[in-house]
């Protein structure tokens, strides 16, 4: 964080600063947001929060700016409009917590779990989501340009109007999400589950759909249900398998390779 020299801000980080290399200030969560700046700026670290039971506790607004918070408990926790940018959640368990509007750009949520949370509007641009666990998460509007979601269960996830653009969504589990006008341009959605799904109003231009299993009941995007029909194979049940090239622009003269 910088700070003009002849501010407020800057004094008090200058003043906060240590003159001593060995001494350390650490800074707790009972710290004003605006005082924790302060000292961050003056060269404090946040002190780890690894494994730390945060249940239910509000976090509105908090400053967690690279925090080590990996394996935290944070079930129901309200973290509403916190600043989470590069922050270690790992592990964290977020079951049902409140992330609305929270910044979490390159943040690490691999392997998290995110069941129920609420991440609407939240910006995870960048973000490392693989095998997290967001089943019935609410990410409408969420950002989630080239976010990592290698792997990641996003059963009943509701991501309408989500920005998913160049994501890493290969293996996802979609089974039942809502799509509609999600942006996926050059999404990787490889090997994923699009099972019952609805992607209706959807921007899938360039995305990659190679082997996405679907369903009768999945719902694709203006002409793309019939394009899709003739790309896939069927594998019983009612489910389908996309075949031949990738792109969901790709030349449908391609035949589509049979499952073995």
């Amino acid at each position: 964080m910088e700070a003009r020299s002849d501010a407020l801000l800057g004094r008090l980080a200058a003043a906060a600063h240590s003159l001593r290399p060995w001494l350390r200030i650490h800074v707790s969560l009972t710290s004003s947001h605006w005082w924790t700046r302060v000292l961050l700026a003056g060269g404090a670290r946040l002190r780890s929060l690894d494994g730390a039971d945060l249940r239910g506790a509000d976090l509105t607004g908090a400053y967690l700016t690279g925090a080590d918070l990996r394996d935290a408990h944070l079930r129901r926790a309200n973290l509403t409009g916190a600043d989470l940018r590069d922050a270690h959640l790992d592990g964290a368990n977020l079951t049902g917590a409140n992330l609305t509007d929270t910044d979490l750009r390159h943040a690490h949520l691999d392997g998290a779990n995110l069941t129920g949370a609420n991440l609407s509007r939240a910006d995870l641009r960048d973000a490392y989501l693989r095998r997290a666990n967001l089943i019935g998460a609410d990410l409408s509007k969420a950002r989630l340009r080239r976010a990592w979601l290698r792997g990641a269960d996003l059963t009943h996830a509701n991501l309408i109007e989500a920005t998913l653009d160049g994501a890493d969504m290969r293996d996802a589990q979609l089974n039942e999400a809502t799509l509609t006008a999600a942006h996926l341009s050059n999404t990787h959605l490889g090997g994923a589950d699009l099972t019952g799904a609805n992607l209706d109003g959807a921007d899938l231009d360039g995305a990659d759909l190679m082997g996405v299993t679907w369903s009768e009941r999945t719902r694709w995007p203006g002409a793309l249900a019939k394009a899709m029909r003739k790309r896939s194979v069927s594998i019983g049940v009612g489910r389908y398998r996309v075949q031949g090239s990738g792109r969901s622009g790709a030349d449908l003269s391609v035949p589509p390779i049979p499952v073995a």
